[in-house]
């Protein structure tokens, strides 16, 4: 069997030590004797009866309670790693780390799958009477987030069943304050960049028709009618669970992992659904252990989904939102158009699109013939294009450049402006733009010497 060992810590990064050490196997057997849930079935999960007492206080001012959290998910075969513990800075956000040494390939925890949460078994759950509202998804050109939909609406239910739930103390651990797109508003959109914009707009959006779709399911009228409720459910949803394989996972305690760009843990399920997370690389004492939500060289689709900055990302997309049209033609996507933080490159990519844009403002019939260089696969006639053509393709990207570093400063004023306690989300907001601002300043440095 695991021995379970749960600790908690504040501690401050100088703390950390990276000091190697002489790694010792963990061989971690799960002997577990599961405490069962009580899962209600279909339509009977659904009450319209008034809130009981109990439920979670979403105020913003409300405390996590993490510690019972942990114990709870102790009593329910959670194990993990001798060392490894919920760690915080502040006292508000946790994440976890691990106080001995780990070698790779260590299962550093194990959440059986009768405490996770999915959205397979939230369908079988609910059984048919979600379907109404899965159609309302469907014809909103959704569909893909019925899964994320399930998992919301299971949320809901187990909420409503307050300190009955046997969820609860779970749900008392979350987060109350959320930033992301979801939870931003359109002074936050009109600061942002026209990418960031869209990213967090499309998630305000996506809740929005969860928010109307929850209507059309027998839910509590005091809770679908809520809209903080509602958008606190959005967001647990979708910043603590993981796409597999087209379903949705939640796995309390293994959700405490904090996002890297470089990582030192991974998060998988077996057939069963029980969740396991694997040491991916030796991790020395002192350290954290980060999983991966999303590509690391892009930090703006992990702000508008998660509501946080990673200052460690590398690179950014390059912000042509004006050459959308241009780089689908090509076949690229955002994570291809980079310019990179530090050393101020340009992902090849860029050139090729600003040059495609350039052609076909100014010459159809070269752009065409640009257009089916790329498609062939010719790298000799593209370089032949690009060096022909360079100087018209450096000055729409100096102009791209310059204008958005002119827009920057305009929409961080503009933030500047806005009062921290209507807008809370600002601090985020301004540390996104300076991230972007800094990165355009190296671009243009390099471009302007070119």
């Amino acid at each position: 069997s695991c021995k379970i060992s749960i600790q908690f810590s504040l501690i401050t990064p100088t703390q950390s030590s990276s000091k190697p050490a002489t790694l010792l196997c963990i061989n971690m057997k799960f002997n577990l004797s599961l405490v069962a849930v009580c899962l209600a079935k279909s339509a009977a999960a659904f009450s319209s009866q008034a809130l009981p007492p109990g439920v979670v206080n979403l105020s913003s001012s409300a405390q996590r309670d993490v510690f019972t959290m942990a114990d709870w998910a102790a009593s329910f075969g959670v194990q993990q790693a001798e060392g490894l513990q919920l760690t915080s800075y502040d006292g508000q956000d946790y994440f976890a780390a691990t106080q001995q040494d780990i070698p790779a390939g260590t299962c550093v925890m194990y959440v059986p799958s009768d405490v996770v949460l999915s959205s397979s078994q939230a369908a079988q759950e609910f059984g048919g009477a979600l379907g109404d509202a899965e159609n309302q998804l469907s014809m909103a050109g959704l569909q893909e987030k019925i899964p994320l939909f399930r998992l919301f609406m299971k949320i809901l239910v187990e909420y409503g069943k307050g300190e009955a739930s046997p969820w609860y103390t779970w749900l008392n651990s979350l987060p109350r304050i959320y930033n992301t797109g979801a939870s931003m508003t359109y002074a936050c959109f009109d600061c942002l960049p026209p990418y960031a914009a869209w990213l967090a707009l499309t998630e305000r959006q996506n809740f929005v028709n969860f928010q109307k779709a929850s209507k059309y399911a027998p839910m509590n009228e005091e809770i679908v009618s809520n809209v903080t409720i509602l958008k606190w459910a959005y967001n647990v949803a979708l910043t603590r669970s993981i796409d597999w394989y087209g379903e949705r996972y939640i796995a309390p305690m293994g959700d405490m992992f904090n996002h890297g760009t470089e990582t030192e843990a991974e998060i998988s399920y077996d057939e069963n659904g029980n969740c396991m997370v694997y040491a991916t690389t030796d991790v020395y004492a002192g350290s954290p252990l980060r999983v991966s939500y999303g590509d690391p060289t892009n930090p703006t689709p992990l702000f508008a989904s998660y509501g946080f900055l990673d200052e460690t990302s590398p690179a950014t997309f390059c912000k042509v939102m004006h050459m959308k049209d241009e780089m689908e033609e090509l076949g690229y996507t955002f994570a291809d158009l980079l310019f990179y933080k530090d050393t101020g490159d340009i992902s090849p990519q860029v050139y090729d699109v600003a040059l495609y844009y350039v052609l076909k403002k100014s010459d159809p019939s070269l752009a065409d013939g640009f257009y089916q260089t790329m498609m062939s696969g010719d790298e000799a006639a593209k370089s032949q294009y690009h060096e022909q053509y360079w100087q018209y393709t450096k000055e729409e990207m100096q102009k791209h450049v310059d204008g958005t570093l002119r827009d920057l400063d305009k929409w961080s004023t503009k933030a500047n402006g806005y009062d921290l306690n209507t807008h809370p989300r600002v601090p985020l907001i301004l540390a996104h733009n300076d991230f972007v601002k800094e990165t355009f300043l190296n671009v243009k440095n390099n471009l302007d010497y070119m």
